[in-house]
């Protein structure tokens, strides 16, 4: 299975590398595919590489559908 996850771009560096932060774990990853990128944006990450921009608020809601299945996980494994 692939999994997709938003994170917000934190800190842009050289060679199309930038810092994001995943519901705040900070990753440096690359950003070669996506244009016109700012620290703020939010992007979608697969394997190190962000594929492309997402509306922060759209972020916002798989970020905590993540956090409500993980949690969910949890209490049947108990």
């Amino acid at each position: 299975m692939c999994l997709a996850i938003p994170a917000e771009v934190t800190k842009l560096l050289p060679d199309e590398m930038a810092i994001v932060s995943i519901d705040g774990v900070s990753k440096e990853i690359s950003v070669a595919l996506i244009e016109d990128l700012a620290v703020g944006d939010y992007v979608i990450i697969h394997v190190g590489y962000a594929l492309t921009k997402i509306d922060p608020e759209e972020a916002r809601r798989t970020l905590e559908l993540l956090r409500e299945l993980s949690t969910e996980g949890q209490g049947a494994a108990s």
